[in-house]
């Protein structure tokens, strides 16, 4: 199996219209069958107001097929702490998601610096 019960994923959903609303999910997948995963983790939403991503409290549990041409997936180390995770804007770098530890995924390929 490609993914299993376990892994750490980072999944930005694709935008279907240019106001769409920007939304990534990060999470742990409890339940793998084939590439249909359930995770629990945390949703980002992007705030036009403060041009930033911004992190909902609460965990979430959402079902999405990882496959689906409306997903890009990033697999994650399994040793990063998933509730530990923001975003932040680096200088020279631009947006990653970052523990502010070891781990640091630079998402920058999805979208803009600024």
């Amino acid at each position: 199996m490609i993914i299993e019960k376990g892994d750490k994923v980072h999944v930005i959903y694709r935008a279907l219209y240019e106001s769409s609303t920007r939304r990534h999910f990060l999470g742990e997948v409890i339940v793998a069958d084939g590439s249909c995963c359930r995770l629990e983790g945390f949703a980002f939403v992007y705030d036009t107001k403060s041009a930033m991503y911004v992190k909902k409290i609460e965990t979430r549990i959402t079902i999405i097929d990882l496959a689906e041409s409306g997903y890009i997936v990033n697999v994650i180390d399994s040793n990063v702490i998933i509730s530990d995770i923001s975003y932040r804007y680096v200088s020279e770098v631009g947006l990653v998601a970052t523990d502010n530890k070891s781990f640091s995924l630079n998402i920058n390929e999805f979208g803009s610096k600024s």
